[in-house]
């Protein structure tokens, strides 16, 4: 199961009582006080992994709380302090601060999310609209502490004087940071494969790359997205998203919109993947067109990316006069044919995003 968003609820660890105690030793008459400090709670600490792809860890286990810090003990002897919860999460994904008024305080148990992945069922999210983010992890090995740790109180030791010798006083340990939160995953890649279902860019992306997408000849087979890695002249390399297909209203979210438009946003070039043989009894004109509207609808950034024409199915019956009559109306687009089925015209797309991904990265 792919998830690349969840909501969670996590509890760092509360530190450690301050001890009262007074030294008790035979030859040693009025000790004084030696009460020890209490341990540090632990964090709860996100760290981008990439070896991590998707969130589904934490479908199961929503709820995450770190160990709080021992007390103090006497002979000043310190509490022990609690590890940190270190939570390994894809690299891409953004992080939301929910308030406490967008929804309840605790997502469901993990028996709830387990029954939900049975029944097909999707809990409700806030939007991201309403959120603003706090993090953004995009650097392997980069990690945010989510929430820290309570420091440890102070024993009765710190509170002596010469007015108080018998110190009764102690500093409780600091609470532990809390929240409720939305873990969102956008997928990077140096380009994305865009287009309607059954264009062909989960066939496009098995010719290119050594990825295995699902292929199958009916719509939405491609359920999340897939990254291929793409091997250029020169030594030279780039990832290439496939995005699963978008339909006219995907912008408000019909069928799976912004579960797919979101992974969009993080690719740098964009590769509109058209079945240029119209075999799905549409026009590839319009297509592009569409797929255009639907980006720039759901993020104005979209509209301004750098993109470029995959001319599939050239293989079929239609394709080269649709072809002609498209660059009639595109003369200035670049616009490469190829035949993923057949893996023919791949070569040639290669020479073109070489150049194109090195100029943006």
């Amino acid at each position: 199961m792919f998830v690349d968003q969840i909501r969670i609820r996590a509890k760092a660890g509360d530190g450690g009582d301050g001890a009262v105690s007074f030294r008790r030793e035979k030859f040693v008459p009025n000790g004084g006080p030696d009460g020890g400090d209490g341990g540090d709670g632990g964090s709860v600490i996100l760290e981008a992994d990439i070896h991590t792809d998707n969130l589904v860890a934490l479908y199961y286990e929503p709820i995450i709380r770190a160990k709080s810090g021992a007390k103090g003990m006497g002979k000043q002897k310190h509490g022990k302090s609690a590890p940190d919860t270190v939570i390994k999460v894809p690299v891409g994904t953004i992080v939301y601060s929910i308030p406490e008024t967008l929804g309840p305080n605790r997502p469901p148990d993990a028996d709830a999310a387990a029954d939900g992945a049975a029944t097909g069922r999707k809990r409700a999210l806030p939007s991201t609209t309403q959120l603003d983010p706090i993090v953004d992890l995009v650097e392997a090995g980069q990690c945010f502490v989510l929430c820290e740790g309570g420091k440890g109180g102070r024993g009765n030791v710190h509170f002596k004087s010469s007015r108080n010798r018998v110190p009764r006083q102690y500093k409780p340990g600091g609470e532990g940071g809390e929240g409720t939160f939305l873990l969102e995953l956008r997928q990077i890649a140096d380009a994305g494969l865009v287009g309607y279902p059954n264009a062909g860019k989960s066939t496009l992306l098995g010719a290119m790359s050594a990825a295995h997408p699902k292929v199958a000849p009916y719509p939405f087979t491609t359920l999340h997205p897939v990254i291929g890695v793409v091997d250029f002249d020169g030594y030279s390399r780039a990832t290439i998203a496939d995005i699963p297909g978008l339909i006219e209203g995907a912008h408000m979210n019909a069928g799976l919109g912004h579960d797919f438009l979101r992974h969009i946003l993080r690719c740098r070039l964009l590769l509109f993947v058209l079945d240029m043989a119209g075999s799905e009894g549409r026009d590839p004109a319009e297509d592009l067109s569409k797929l255009r509207t639907e980006l720039r609808l759901y993020d104005s950034r979209l509209a301004a990316r750098e993109w470029l024409v995959v001319a599939n199915k050239m293989d079929l019956p239609g394709a080269d006069a649709n072809l002609r009559a498209f660059k009639r109306r595109h003369p200035k687009r670049l616009v490469v044919p190829v035949s993923a089925a057949n893996k023919e015209g791949l070569d040639k797309l290669r020479e073109v995003l070489a150049p194109q991904i090195a100029h943006l990265a």
